[in-house]
């Protein structure tokens, strides 16, 4: 495993993190099988694991905690994040700091979370949702200083709207913010035009999210691909995004060189982009962890596939399924 520096925080963290959203909101999580995974991706030298409220309200938080328990003599950065009041996934443009983030509600959900994982401080600390127009309200700023220096977290960051990267840049250039979490991968490489430059101006670490484009960049999707009821992918994979998504990730397939499999591919294309500090793809099996994890030593793809690679950018727009 390979380490790199997380923006001003100075932390060492590994190239590649952990996404615990999978082992709480999606259908077939069991515990025991994901505190294995978790214990794996130590074992194999991953030192960041993000988590949030929101996944299972406080489960993911609780299972994070029992991790970094048992392995005491090691030190995980600990990273969750805060719900909005309004409980809205994804932020809207008319969406108030009032709505979403006002002062009572972050110290409620910052006590919230240490009660969930069990510990007395988190390293990152990070907005769910965000808008860059709640920068004109400072009462966020004030009581982020406040409970920052109680020692409830040490660094704070913001997570972006899914294909907004435009609309993180503002908190980037404010100089409060310590990082933030923001979709990037084969396809969604607009963060590159602005908020990656920003963030290297600013000393400000990136998290790249959903770096297989919710599984469509494994290659296993097809157009029969069902999940359990109640999975949220039953939602975003709507037939307009399911054919679309296929036919994309089967334009790559050429590309994929032989004893490479292209989820191997896909996190390596991040790895070729310095300003990226950590990937946090989603795992809950074994076999993933030693995968994805095992991508950190092979390094970044050649040159010359990542060039090739770059010409499959896919801008999208949010939509009502794009949650």
């Amino acid at each position: 495993m390979k380490y790199r520096r997380f923006g001003r925080t100075g932390w060492s963290v590994s190239e590649i993190g952990y996404g615990m959203w999978g082992m709480a909101g999606w259908t077939g999580s069991d515990d025991q099988q994901s505190l294995r995974a978790l214990q794996q991706a130590v074992d194999l030298g991953c030192n960041f694991f993000d988590t949030a409220w929101g996944y299972g309200e406080g489960h993911s938080e609780n299972l994070l905690g029992q991790l970094v328990r048992a392995n005491k003599e090691k030190k995980l950065y600990t990273a969750t994040k805060m719900p909005p009041k309004n409980f809205q996934w994804p932020s809207r443009r008319e969406f108030s700091l009032e709505d979403c983030f006002p002062p009572d509600h972050i110290e409620e959900f910052v006590h919230k979370s240490l009660e969930n994982a069990g510990l007395t401080s988190f390293d990152l600390m990070q907005f769910h949702t965000w808008e860059d127009t709640w920068l004109d309200d400072d009462r966020w700023i004030k009581k982020i200083a406040e409970l920052k220096e109680q020692g409830l977290f040490d660094a704070i960051g913001i997570s972006i709207n899914r294909w907004e990267p435009w609309n993180g840049v503002g908190a980037v250039r404010s100089g409060v913010i310590d990082a933030v979490q923001v979709i990037y991968n084969i396809f969604d490489q607009n963060p590159e035009d602005e908020l990656l430059p920003a963030c290297q101006e600013m000393d400000v670490a990136v998290i790249a999210r959903v770096p297989f484009d919710e599984g469509t960049l494994t290659g296993n999707l097809n157009l029969d691909s069902k999940w359990p009821e109640g999975d949220w992918r039953n939602s975003y994979f709507v037939p307009e995004n399911l054919i679309s998504s296929i036919e994309h990730a089967e334009a790559l397939r050429p590309l994929v060189p032989e004893g490479m499999s292209m989820a191997e591919m896909a996190l390596r294309f991040i790895l070729n982009e310095s300003r990226v500090i950590t990937i946090i793809p989603g795992m809950r099996k074994l076999t993933h962890v030693e995968g994805n994890m095992g991508c950190s030593d092979l390094g970044p793809l050649p040159e010359e596939l990542h060039t090739g690679l770059m010409s499959h950018r896919w801008d999208r727009q949010p939509t009502e399924w794009s949650q």
